[in-house]
């Protein structure tokens, strides 16, 4: 017994089977953005309460190991974890041309600035 309806058997209609991995994904980034986002909180809150809370102290922090890598993970899943929001924003309330060529450009407008953030962290970590 299905339970397609016989239009849908018929046309060969239904589910595209993308969803779930798009759900899957944005949730796992969620999960995955809240120690990354409290990390982050915490380390500038704790930052700015040194009494030498300058540029150099924030090179220094930038600088080491430890925190170069998380801010990496941090920069990739927000802008993962966002790029998948907006898509779904997108999909539901643009329509025709403009959403594909709205898609085509928040996919390149979010590469290219987690790019940007990922190559400023590694400047800055590696010395340059």
């Amino acid at each position: 017994m299905s339970r397609r309806t016989p239009l849908g058997a018929v046309l060969g209609l239904g589910s595209a089977k993308e969803g779930v991995g798009h759900w899957w994904a944005q949730r796992l980034t969620a999960v995955a953005l809240l120690p990354l986002g409290l990390w982050f909180v915490f380390s500038v809150a704790i930052l700015a309460g040194t009494e030498s809370s300058d540029y150099l102290s924030v090179v220094d922090w930038v600088s080491a190991p430890f925190n170069a890598v998380m801010l990496i993970l941090f920069i990739g899943t927000l802008a993962y974890h966002s790029m998948l929001g907006v898509q779904v924003v997108i999909e539901d309330y643009v329509h025709g041309w403009l959403k594909v060529f709205s898609l085509v450009l928040q996919k390149f407008a979010h590469i290219a600035v987690a790019a940007a953030a990922i190559y400023s962290v590694l400047s800055i970590a590696l010395g340059n």
